[in-house]
């Protein structure tokens, strides 16, 4: 068992909390698929844990069509390409992701296993997992717009690490999930072609 610092604590729960919360559904083609009835099977929308002691909520407009945002947010084995501390990512589960589903991913040192809660594609992912004590529930919508998709996501911790440094694990999930949409928006409008002049 790996005995962590705690300078080194910090960094290690935010990268397996935020990877054992990973997405879900990998498409093999560019458009979300028909929902069958397996996906949509469950009875309704997962939430975040709304007590929990560290949420954190991010919004982001992308000009790319939804298809493309969906695509790149899950094909979960392509995350290290576009996400920096995501070194490599494994479906257990064969075929496309849907509920149930599982997959093994590596950040910031840490092995981390996810579990798939919700698929509604094109417009919902849900999945969590427990991490070194603590609980994750990450949940992804995607609404589109008049000027492109709105994506929003939103995560809650619980469990005796986040009790114990709350302040300290809030602003290090605030500052992933910061990070996590502008790396999906800055992908997603390369991809399509949308550039704009940055200051």
């Amino acid at each position: 068992m790996r005995i962590l610092t705690a300078p080194n604590f910090l960094a290690a729960t935010t990268g397996a909390l935020l990877l054992a919360t990973g997405t879900a559904y990998a498409l093999g083609d560019d458009k979300p698929a028909a929902p069958s009835q397996a996906l949509i099977a469950h009875t309704g929308d997962v939430e975040i844990d709304h007590n929990a002691p560290v949420i954190t909520r991010e919004n982001i407009l992308i000009h790319a069509p939804l298809h493309t945002i969906w695509k790149i947010q899950t094909d979960v084995e392509k995350w290290p390409a576009w996400q920096p501390n995501v070194v490599s990512v494994v479906k257990d589960t064969p075929g496309r992701l849907r509920p149930g589903s599982a997959f093994r991913w590596t950040t910031e040192g840490l092995n981390i296993a996810s579990t798939v809660r919700q698929v509604d594609p094109g417009k919902r992912l849900a999945w969590g997992g427990p991490a070194q004590g603590i609980t994750a529930v990450h949940v992804w919508t995607f609404t589109p717009t008049a000027h492109g998709v709105l994506v929003h996501t939103e995560e809650s911790w619980t469990g005796a690490p986040v009790e114990a440094h709350q302040a300290a694990l809030q602003a290090a999930l605030d500052n992933s999930l910061h990070n996590w949409v502008n790396n999906l928006k800055h992908e997603a409008e390369t991809r399509s072609g949308y550039s704009i002049t940055r200051p």
